[in-house]
C-alpha cells in the first residue's frame, strides 16, 4: 500500500532531515533539537514520519538527561493513527529500554498516560471504533484532549482514515449509519459528504455505501498444486516385490490426479 511504500521515505520529509536520519548523525545528541522541532511540524502540517519519531527516543534511551516525556506522547499520539502499521508498538519497545531520568523538574506523566494510550491503540489495531470514539471522548480522557491532542492538528480526521482504511480492505458495502459510527459522524449529511470526497457512491435508498473495488476487498479463488516426486535413486535398493509395489503406487497416483484434473475442467467450463 501507498503507507507501506512511504514509509521509510515520507515525501514531505525535508532534505536535512533525510541526510539525518539516514545516517550515523541520528545518534549525534546535539541534533536532538532539530528532530523534536521537526515533530512538532508533523502535529500542526498533519505529516508523519516514523523513522525520524524513533532517531527522537533512540537519543533518548542513550541519553536520558534529554528525555522529555511531552515529546514522547507526541510521538506516541502520532503513531496510534499509522495503525495497522506496527509504529505504536516499535516506540513502545525502545521506551521499554529507557533507563529511568531522575532529573525531571515535575512529574512524569507518561506513567499514567501510557496505559490509556495503549488502550486506544488497542481499540484502533481491532477495529474497534464506535469503542474508541467512546472511551477517547469520554470525561476521563480530558486531560489528555486539553494537553496533547488539541495541539495534533487534524487527529480526529487521522483516526476516520485508519477506519477507512479498514473498511475500504472488509467491505464491498457497508450501511451509512454503521459507517457513521466508524467515524463518529452521527450527522447523516456529515457521512455523505466525507465519503463523497473519497469517490464512493451512495445506493437509491441514500443507506447502503458501495465501496470500488480494491485488492483487498475481491475475492478471488485460487488453485494450488503439489506434485509427489520420489528421489529417483531409491529404485534401485527396492526388492522386485516391492519395486512392483511402488510402480503400482505411481500409476494409481497418477490416476488419481488425472480424474483431479478432468473434475477441476468440468468445474470450470
Amino acid at each position: 500500500t501507498t503507507m507501506v511504500a512511504t514509509w521509510d521515505s515520507p515525501p514531505t520529509r525535508p532534505e536535512h532531515i533525510d541526510n539525518l536520519v539516514s545516517g550515523v548523525d541520528r545518534y549525534n545528541p546535539s541534533n536532538i533539537t532539530i528532530l523534536e522541532d521537526y515533530l512538532y511540524q508533523q502535529t500542526r502540517n498533519q505529516e508523519y514520519d516514523c523513522l525520524a519519531n524513533l532517531a527522537i527516543l533512540k537519543l533518548y534511551q542513550f541519553n536520558p538527561d534529554l528525555y522529555n516525556p511531552d515529546v514522547v506522547i507526541n510521538i506516541l499520539i502520532k503513531s496510534l493513527t499509522a495503525s495497522p502499521l506496527p509504529d505504536f508498538n516499535l516506540c513502545i519497545a525502545i521506551l521499554e529500554d529507557r533507563p529511568p531520568n531522575a532529573t525531571l523538574d515535575e512529574p512524569d506523566p507518561l506513567p499514567v498516560l501510557l496505559p490509556i494510550l495503549q488502550t486506544l491503540h488497542d481499540l484502533l489495531y481491532r477495529c474497534r471504533f464506535p469503542k474508541f470514539w467512546e472511551v477517547y471522548r469520554s470525561d476521563d480522557l480530558e486531560s489528555l484532549r486539553d494537553n496533547y491532542t488539541v495541539e495534533y492538528v487534524g487527529f480526529d480526521d487521522a483516526v476516520r482514515n485508519v477506519a477507512i482504511r479498514a473498511v475500504k480492505a472488509t467491505f464491498t458495502r457497508i450501511g451509512i449509519d454503521r459507517l457513521g459510527s466508524y467515524l463518529a459522524l452521527m450527522v447523516r449529511p456529515d457521512v455523505v459528504a466525507f465519503v463523497e470526497k473519497l469517490g464512493w457512491t451512495l445506493d437509491a435508498s441514500g443507506t447502503v455505501i458501495s465501496i470500488p473495488p480494491n485488492p483487498d476487498n475481491q475475492i478471488e479463488a485460487t488453485v494450488y498444486r503439489k506434485a509427489l516426486n520420489f528421489p529417483v535413486h531409491v529404485l534401485p535398493s527396492l526388492s522386485p516385490t516391492r519395486l512392483s509395489s511402488f510402480q503400482n503406487l505411481q500409476k494409481s497416483l497418477h490416476m488419481r490426479q488425472s480424474r483431479e484434473d478432468s473434475l477441476h475442467f468440468v468445474v470450470c467450463v
